[in-house]
């Protein structure tokens, strides 16, 4: 007894865990990427700690990229699929990105939603 479960609306990753690397900030800055350059794209994480469940579609969750411990706001996904490694204690699974923030919703993301200031990316 003494299951510990999370319940996430934010799939927080960084590259290592599957992080897409077609969504580079760097490019984003300077010329913003749309949702439709991904139309029909599937996208895996895998070894996120913990046993965590995600809201299920229609319900948006949140896609943060995890930098250094420092989180980037990109905009909202479905997670389609889950799987959990209760051996290894992890959770892994597929999403497909429903809306991509643009600069400046990035950059207000965090305050809006999260208020943490030690994970802030954009000061």
């Amino acid at each position: 007894m003494g299951s510990i479960i999370e319940i996430n609306d934010t799939l927080q990753i960084n590259k290592e865990q599957g992080f897409p690397e077609e969504l580079s900030l760097e490019v984003h800055l300077k010329k913003p990427l749309n949702v439709k350059d991904f139309k029909d794209r599937i996208f895996e994480f895998k070894n996120k700690p913990g046993i965590r469940f995600y809201k299920i579609p229609p319900v948006r969750n949140f896609l943060v990229e995890n930098r250094n411990k420092k989180w980037i706001y990109w905009g909202l996904i479905h997670v389609l699929e889950v799987c959990h490694d209760y051996r290894a204690n992890t959770t892994s699974g597929k999403f497909r990105l429903i809306y991509i923030y643009t600069p400046e919703e990035m950059k207000k993301a965090h305050e809006l939603v999260d208020r943490n200031k030690e994970t802030q990316f954009f000061k």
